[in-house]
């Protein structure tokens, strides 16, 4: 499932945001290089997404994987952005972050101030999602984890348990190409969060990835 912007499936709307809306929360979309984050964000935004895809050229030969997703001509620069009105006062702002390990550095900076993140699954590329769920898990930041189906494939529970997921972290099958599926995956996220507020992260040395 190409996560290409011209791939969607629905015209991007431009709803306006409401005179009213006074209370923003943020929420970020990672996983694996190619799993479908830019198609997620676009599918379930209001308005016309902000994206820094960029068309991929021989300067990632060597050092972006496409063995998994050979079909895939751009990519994501800095991040995706998107905005969706849960009611008259409050909006969440979505942010999709690149995939590519060497984008990596920009993650920590994304979860900064978040109410929560979706880590977004490829059944076929399981492994690509470990670091999204360990990042996660240091800055203690809530999550729940999204199977983008592009298939048959193993069930949520097999999915769990590779992943080492604890129960208590929500675990879904959607459709990144589906408003509705996007949107039950966003109420997820923000029913989990609100049973399970995030506790602070203690301070520490920053790690390697954090001072990439």
């Amino acid at each position: 499932m190409p996560s290409n912007a011209s791939e969607r499936t629905a015209e991007p709307r431009r709803a306006p945001l409401a005179a009213t809306a006074d209370n923003a929360l943020k929420i970020v979309v990672v996983g694996g290089f190619g799993v479908g984050k830019t198609t997620l964000v676009g599918s379930v935004s209001e308005m016309r997404p902000v994206s820094t895809e960029e068309v991929m050229t021989q300067a990632s030969a060597g050092i972006d994987d496409l063995s998994a997703v050979r079909d895939k001509r751009t990519t994501t620069a800095a991040f995706d952005f998107g905005r969706i009105t849960v009611d008259e006062r409050h909006v969440l702002y979505l942010f999709g972050a690149p995939g590519q390990k060497r984008f990596w550095f920009l993650w920590n900076q994304l979860f900064e101030g978040s109410l929560g993140a979706v880590v977004l699954v490829d059944t076929d590329r399981i492994q690509d999602s470990w670091y999204a769920v360990d990042r996660l898990e240091h800055h203690r930041t809530p999550f729940v984890v999204a199977v983008n189906r592009f298939g048959p494939g193993p069930a949520l529970p097999e999915v769990r348990r590779a992943l080492d997921l604890s129960e208590r972290v929500p675990l879904v099958d959607c459709d990144a190409r589906s408003r509705e599926s996007s949107r039950d995956v966003l109420v997820t996220l923000v029913r989990h969060v609100s049973e399970h507020p995030p506790v602070p992260a203690p301070a520490s040395v920053p790690t390697h990835e954090d001072t990439q």
